[in-house]
């Protein structure tokens, strides 16, 4: 095992329970199928109309969501996604299983014909904590454009409502590319107009059918982050996948730190007081120090483990090594969670809060603990 580098007389680290993250991931997502039918321009999976062989069967779903419980409590959030896990016959079956066990689960469905008003209320009343709802613009012409299908745009917010008014909790998750960039405010708008608790921003990593997508430039990514602070102070939290350096935008405006002043920024900005008003709220931006294969694990439909779904980095399969050997015995997982990286990252006085993307540095390099492009940031120079 790799030695932690040695701390930084200044490294951030924010205010959180203090978790052993090479014990216990934080979140497991298991992806129960690779079937579904919505054909999104951006897909992470690559996702088809049916079912690929070699799926997890029932029993041995059982097997791994007991592995999930064996992590000891608190346990994980356990994620049920795809593809669309609603094309999984058998996945309230399995949410019953998870939920007995007292794991909280929560599940991401497509927005499709199978998400109708009694399939909602069934998910209300499985003992389902949460459901993630994606939203990839604030128009239709934007939104349909990535998913493909007429009308989707209206029909993903009609679901988004329909959940809230269900008493289920709603994540609304939206991947940044250049085509919904300048919506990003009016997307705002509309999920605190909806009544979802949680925006969950994804900040594109060119896998999948998302090599095809426009990611935007470090710039712009900077400049979102900073949006999303300001949006986290009207009444929804705020996350974001593939960004960890969020969090150090979050803990510098925290500490007063200026916005920027670039175009698209104030551009934003203002668009974001145009809709929704002067902010009014404490900020709820959440910063804990997860990344992919740190508090994060990834089960795809075959029992393959990743660090996470957007970092097609093989550890094993659930069929041959338990879970938690597999997530605790990793050498790579281990420098992962030990900030052990080259480039900027490995010399960023944020790199323990931070760390960069590891799926976009896998993306751009082949290396898993290379510096993530995406960040702007340089570093400060260490106190010789």
């Amino acid at each position: 095992m790799h030695e932690r580098p040695q701390q930084r007389p200044h490294q951030h680290g924010g205010s959180q329970a203090r978790i052993d993250y090479g014990r216990r991931p934080m979140l497991v997502f298991w992806e129960t199928t690779r079937a579904c039918p919505v054909v999104c321009r951006h897909c992470r999976a690559s996702a088809l109309l049916q079912a690929l062989p070699g799926e997890l069967s029932t029993a041995e779903g059982f097997d791994l969501i007991d592995q999930v419980a064996g992590f000891g409590r608190p346990y994980p959030i356990l994620v049920l996604t795809g593809g669309d896990c609603l094309m999984r016959p058998d996945l309230f079956e399995l949410v019953q299983h998870a939920v007995d066990l007292g794991i909280p689960t929560a599940l991401s469905p497509a927005v499709t014909p199978l998400l109708d008003a009694a399939m909602i209320a069934r998910i209300a009343d499985s003992g389902v904590r949460a459901v993630s709802i994606s939203l990839d613009g604030a128009t239709p012409a934007t939104h349909e454009g990535v998913r493909n299908i007429p009308h989707h745009f209206e029909d993903t917010v009609a679901a988004i409502r329909a959940f809230t008014a269900a008493g289920v909790s709603v994540q609304v998750n939206t991947t940044v590319m250049q085509e919904n960039l300048h919506e990003l405010a009016d997307v705002a708008a509309i999920v605190q107009d909806a009544g979802a608790d949680v925006w969950e921003v994804f900040f594109l990593v060119q896998v999948g059918r998302g090599t095809v997508a426009n990611p935007v430039s470090p710039a712009d990514h900077e400049d979102v982050c900073h949006l999303l602070w300001d949006a986290s102070q009207y009444g929804f939290i705020v996350r974001t996948v593939e960004a960890p350096f969020f969090r150090r935008v979050v803990n510098q405006r925290r500490d007063g730190g200026p916005a920027p002043t670039s175009d698209t920024y104030q551009g934003l900005s203002r668009r974001l007081v145009e809709l929704l008003g002067p902010a009014r709220q404490q900020p709820s931006a959440h910063t804990a120090a997860t990344r992919d294969g740190k508090g994060i694990v990834f089960v795809a439909y075959d029992g393959q483990v990743h660090p996470a779904g957007f970092l097609p980095l093989e550890l094993g399969s659930v069929r041959e090594h338990p879970l938690a050997e597999l997530y605790q015995d990793d050498e790579t997982l281990r420098r992962i969670r030990a900030a052990d990286f080259s480039g900027r990252c490995g010399r960023c006085e944020w790199a323990d809060l931070c760390g960069g993307s590891r799926a976009r540095a896998f993306a751009a390099t082949g290396d898993p603990l290379a510096e993530d492009p995406a960040c702007p940031w340089e570093p400060v120079p260490a106190a010789v």
